[in-house]
């Protein structure tokens, strides 16, 4: 059923460049990502994988088509309105983990709720709860530099969560992480997934991540190609 979809692209075009120096980033696709999904994006380098992942998720501007996410299309919004919608629909987790080196854990984790307006105590509770969720309640005043790479992983992770996002959108997640931080996040994105019924979009050239995702889209010079 349309309700159950997410994530909607129709005939989806990013072109860079034109005549003989054109590029097409994304060309043509057409996808469909359903709620409590969780979507494996894979290819080779240069394959168009991150600039998917910007141009579905409004990061980046299309040079043609549609992408609905919620039944909003995102590219039609002003900047500002596109911005708080991100803020209230999506969670982003980076291979670089993307935190503040002067905030603490919990202060990480609830910036984006004190951003989209929400009050600072019920903030610091949210941020709390899902960090102990996430195995980290005693990890919640450290500041990054106190944290392994796994565990700065996780607190990425729980502050894509704490607004309860309708996607949350992984670009490398384990890019930066040895075997056993990486066998770790793979574990907790598939458990988070299955708790809450989490749509995710994972970008990854990890084998073993895609096989712990429920299917994977595979791209080539900016199309989607079998399985």
């Amino acid at each position: 059923m349309a309700s159950d979809v997410v994530v909607a692209g129709e005939d989806v075009w990013k072109v860079y460049g034109a005549g003989e120096t054109e590029v097409r980033a994304l060309a043509g696709l057409n996808v469909a990502i359903r709620r409590g999904e969780i979507v494996a994006v894979m290819g080779p380098s240069g394959s168009g994988k991150t600039t998917f992942l910007n141009c579905f998720s409004g990061l980046d501007d299309i040079t043609r088509g549609k992408v609905t996410l919620d039944g909003v299309d995102i590219h039609h919004l002003p900047d500002r309105k596109k911005s708080e919608f991100r803020a209230r629909k999506m969670g982003f987790v980076f291979q670089s983990y993307n935190l503040l080196p002067v905030f603490s854990a919990v202060e990480n984790v609830e910036l984006p709720l004190l951003i989209s307006g929400v009050a600072a105590p019920e903030a610091r509770e949210r941020a709390r709860a899902v960090l102990g969720e996430l195995g980290l309640a005693d990890r919640e005043h450290h500041r990054p530099s106190e944290l392994s790479g796994g565990q700065q992983q996780r607190v990425s992770l729980a502050r894509a969560l704490v607004a309860r996002p309708s996607i949350v959108w992984a670009d490398e997640p384990t890019g930066n992480l040895d075997e056993e931080g990486a066998t770790q996040v793979t574990a907790l994105l598939r458990s988070l997934n299955r708790e809450y019924h989490q749509t995710m979009v994972v970008v990854t050239h990890d084998a073993s991540v895609a096989a712990a995702c429920d299917r994977t889209l595979k791209m080539h010079d900016g199309r989607l190609v079998p399985s």
